[in-house]
């Protein structure tokens, strides 16, 4: 690894962790710079997926004010997320890499496209009002799923779990978007012991990256109650797109 590979891949896991605590989508940051570095696509996933549990993390002790009164939603929720991304984790691990170097260019454009019409989706539910009652079984149904993809891939996933939140319990974005990070962590967790045993982890890369995510992650929750997330969402957006249609383009 060069200086240049260990400066590009620091400066993708800051910017990463910040992202997934401000929107989501990091790992279209992470990943496309593995790839970048010469890995193959099932390694940068599995690499890309345990780099950036320290992220996670660090997101999460910077929401503690929003999470504060929700230990029992996210106690609920986690069992959800844990089956669903340890089940994505054995899809992976089990099914042939061609398979997934024919998917992820598809995974990485749904994730960006999903990450542009986020906003358009929020626009279409109800004003949340604090506290209200969840739809459970489509709640725990929808984690569930949503965490097969965080376990297989992981894009965007904390996207798809904040549409899946707002969808189903009425409470304030910000709270929702705590939580939203809470079981990401949960998903993280799962593919970082999975990956770590199972996997093709690269941890010389995990090394560079992860101290980079923990502090971006802290970071972006910090940027994330001030910050007009328009221009950083579009950003990542087109990036990914890039990056889709390059794996495309390879293929």
């Amino acid at each position: 690894m060069t200086v240049a590979d260990i400066v590009l891949l620091v400066g993708a896991g800051l910017l990463g962790g910040a992202v997934n605590a401000v929107a989501g989508g990091g790992s279209l940051i992470v990943f496309p710079a593995l790839l970048a570095t010469g890995f193959g696509t099932v390694a940068a996933n599995v690499t890309n997926s345990v780099a950036q549990w320290p992220g996670y993390l660090g997101s999460v002790l910077g929401f503690r004010q929003e999470l504060s009164g929700q230990r029992g939603r996210l106690l609920a929720l986690s069992l959800s997320a844990m089956l669903g991304g340890a089940a994505g984790c054995v899809l992976l691990l089990t099914t042939p890499a061609e398979a997934f170097d024919a998917v992820v260019p598809v995974l990485v454009l749904l994730a960006s496209l999903l990450l542009a019409v986020q906003p358009s989706i929020a626009k279409l539910i109800a004003p949340p009002e604090e506290g209200g009652p969840a739809k459970r079984t489509p709640l725990y149904l929808a984690i569930f799923v949503s965490s097969i993809y965080g376990g297989y891939f992981g894009g965007a996933l904390g996207v798809i779990l904040i549409g899946v939140l707002a969808l189903t319990i009425k409470d304030t974005l910000r709270r929702l978007n705590a939580l939203k990070s809470a079981l990401s962590l949960v998903v993280a967790t799962v593919t970082v012991v999975a990956f770590g045993i199972f996997g093709p982890v690269d941890w010389l890369a995990v090394a560079v990256i992860a101290p980079s995510t923990l502090v971006g992650g802290f970071l972006g929750a910090k940027i994330a109650r001030r910050l007009n997330d328009t221009v950083l969402r579009w950003c990542v957006v087109l990036f990914g797109i890039a990056v889709a249609i390059y794996l495309f383009v390879a293929q």
